[in-house]
């Protein structure tokens, strides 16, 4: 039981963060561009906007189940074909195209929230776009985008659920074979207070620096 349990645990902590990190290096810049091709933004571009918004539209409407029947090609390609299913590195692909539309959303919100008075001082001392994007924007909105991190990891922790739908592991679909097929409901419970307790800590740790760094809460 320890065995499987550990193993498991191990299992979900590589697909979230992996995944987490990969959706971030995709959604990060499309989330900046989305933002600053707004109506209200650096560089409005109305036809930018609405394409890149659509495509992440699209994303984030398809179950995380579906795509990785839609991604098995792309798994193939990567990871060799028959042997990227039953492997934890299976849910990657399918756990990143999930996220990062969602990311992108999150980051282009938490930088429509930074002051515009703010922008506008850096303009006026000459800043250039990308300054203001790097220097100012990024900076001014790390408390949301921390708190939008949290959200994010804790959303991709519950796509894990469906690792078991390819024999990928991890604690959900651990916790599902204990209780649904073994009848095991003391190692179901087990697994299910492991995923409560990584659900706790990343969502409390990226709260409290969140606050931390948060200057409108400083006297």
């Amino acid at each position: 039981m320890a065995e499987i349990l550990f193993s498991s645990l191990g299992e979900t902590l590589l697909m979230t963060l992996i995944s987490t990190f990969l959706a971030y290096v995709i959604g990060l810049p499309i989330g900046i561009l989305l933002n600053i091709t707004s109506k209200k933004g650096l560089i409005p571009n109305r036809p930018v906007n609405l394409i890149v918004g659509g495509i992440v539209n699209i994303l984030r409407s398809i179950p995380c189940l579906l795509l990785i029947v839609i991604l098995i090609p792309l798994s193939n390609l990567v990871l060799g074909k028959g042997n990227w299913s039953g492997n934890w590195s299976s849910m990657i692909i399918p756990l990143t195209f999930a996220a990062f539309g969602f990311v992108s959303r999150v980051v282009e919100q938490s930088l429509a929230e930074v002051d515009s008075g703010v922008v506008e001082a850096a303009r006026s001392l000459g800043a250039t776009n990308r300054q203001i994007v790097f220097k100012v924007l990024l900076p001014e909105a790390r408390s949301s985008l921390i708190t939008g991190l949290a959200v994010t990891t804790v959303s991709i922790i519950g796509y894990t659920a469906f690792a078991g739908n390819i024999a990928a592991g991890g604690l959900i679909a651990q916790s599902f074979n204990f209780g649904y097929y073994n009848d095991d409901s003391t190692s179901m419970w087990i697994c299910l207070l492991f995923v409560i307790l990584i659900v706790q800590v990343i969502q409390e740790g990226c709260l409290l620096i969140a606050k931390k760094i948060d200057k409108r809460r400083k006297i």
